[in-house]
């Protein structure tokens, strides 16, 4: 019988990432400097590692519960309490991180068919797990003048007959955006107006400058019962290689029914790595701490991209993501992305990679060190000077 490579449809029409296309050309140019990759570059803090030690010398090695140890999910309701006190360990499911909750979720609430609303540009895996679902994602562009936050009008516009829910992300990757207060009292409205799910990503919660809050839209009392959060302990404590993450849902009755895939998926995460976690959330000293190297090297990156003419970028008001306009350049992303690379050895990201609202932009990551990010910007800037003399 001959051999013939047979892929299901749903794989078939799992997107390509435009991430990992760089990555693979990067990988020909071993003294480039990468600004591409979405984590921190500091190592997960000392008095984690040694709770992670001290759990497994302690044999805790064996199987947790599906939903997670009572400890952890516990700690997680209480960092939540003062959005709602009703949040308690019931409400909460421990996850292979955020990206688990999420899909977890996705295939909870979405029939084939359904439509979910993502802002463009986005992370684009939020594509990808829709796909996996069975449902649609619909990008609802974000534009560069409202500092690329979602806005209401432009919501109501995408939604149709079979939207089921909107997926919001804030601070944003790629973008760095942060929802106002406005924004998500708007977009609730819109929530209650259409009977939509809302599935908030938060990872970068913590990763906020120049005093800017974040606003969940589960403070908002009247959507809350709609509202699954999604979080990590990924950035905001450098874990992203130990993949725990949680998500809350507003009923019980959803957790029960997530534990029930979780045990056909990943069946739970390492207890050890729970136990650690726990002792993660009793101390933000640490966060505090890289927030403290981020906005310094933010201000890096940022402050030495505008000074070389032709770019043009706005000052992230969380995570660790720079969105880039090279749009005066006259060249598609990728195009200039690859150019970047093989003439001034920086690798960024190409802004399509995230969605057609990316197009002339680029996705530049500053957790990176001082010392990387000064001779990025000294080789872009070199390299623009002798390519495009008359740039202004």
């Amino acid at each position: 019988m001959e051999n013939v490579l047979r892929i299901s449809k749903r794989a078939e029409q799992y997107p390509a990432s435009g991430i990992r296309k760089m990555f693979d050309l990067a990988a020909q140019y071993p003294d480039a400097i990468k600004l591409t990759v979405g984590e921190p570059n500091f190592d997960t803090p000392e008095y984690i590692k040694e709770a992670a030690k001290k759990a497994i010398d302690a044999g805790r090695t064996h199987y947790a519960p599906n939903s997670g140890t009572d400890e952890l999910r516990q700690a997680v309701a209480r960092k939540y309490q003062p959005i709602w006190d009703g949040y308690t360990k019931n409400h909460v499911i421990i996850t292979v991180g955020a990206m688990e909750g999420l899909m977890l979720s996705m295939l909870a609430l979405l029939n084939e068919g359904d439509e979910i609303l993502v802002p463009d540009p986005c992370f684009p895996n939020y594509y990808g797990q829709a796909c996996i679902a069975g449902a649609k994602a619909v990008p609802v562009p974000t534009y560069e003048k409202y500092e690329y936050r979602l806005q209401a009008e432009d919501v109501e516009k995408a939604i149709t007959p079979r939207t089921k829910a909107i997926l919001l992300n804030s601070p944003c990757n790629p973008t760095g955006a942060v929802l106002t207060k406005e924004d998500v009292l708007a977009i609730a409205e819109l929530v209650k107006k259409y009977d939509l799910w809302v599935l908030s990503d938060e990872p970068y919660d913590s990763i906020i400058y120049d005093g800017v809050k974040p606003f969940s839209i589960a403070e908002v009392p009247e959507v809350r019962g709609r509202t699954l959060i999604f979080n990590s302990f990924s950035k905001a404590y450098a874990m992203t290689g130990w993949r725990v993450g949680y998500l809350l849902a507003p009923d019980p009755g959803y957790i029960k029914k997530m534990a029930q895939l979780q045990e056909g998926i990943a069946s739970c995460v390492a207890t050890f790595i729970q136990d650690a976690a726990v002792v993660a959330m009793s101390s933000t000293e640490c966060v505090s701490g890289m927030v403290e190297d981020y906005t310094r090297r933010r201000d890096i990156l940022i402050d030495g991209i505008n000074a070389i003419p032709g770019f043009s970028c706005k000052k992230s008001a969380g995570s660790f993501y720079a969105f880039v306009n090279i749009k005066a350049f006259g060249k598609t992303s990728q195009e200039f992305a690859e150019e970047l690379l093989t003439n001034a050895g920086v690798v960024t990201v190409p802004g399509s990679a995230f969605g057609d609202m990316g197009e002339g932009y680029l996705r530049l990551v500053f957790a990176n060190s001082d010392e990387n990010l000064q001779e990025a910007v000294r080789r872009i800037g070199s390299y623009i000077a002798k390519a495009y003399p008359d740039m202004r």
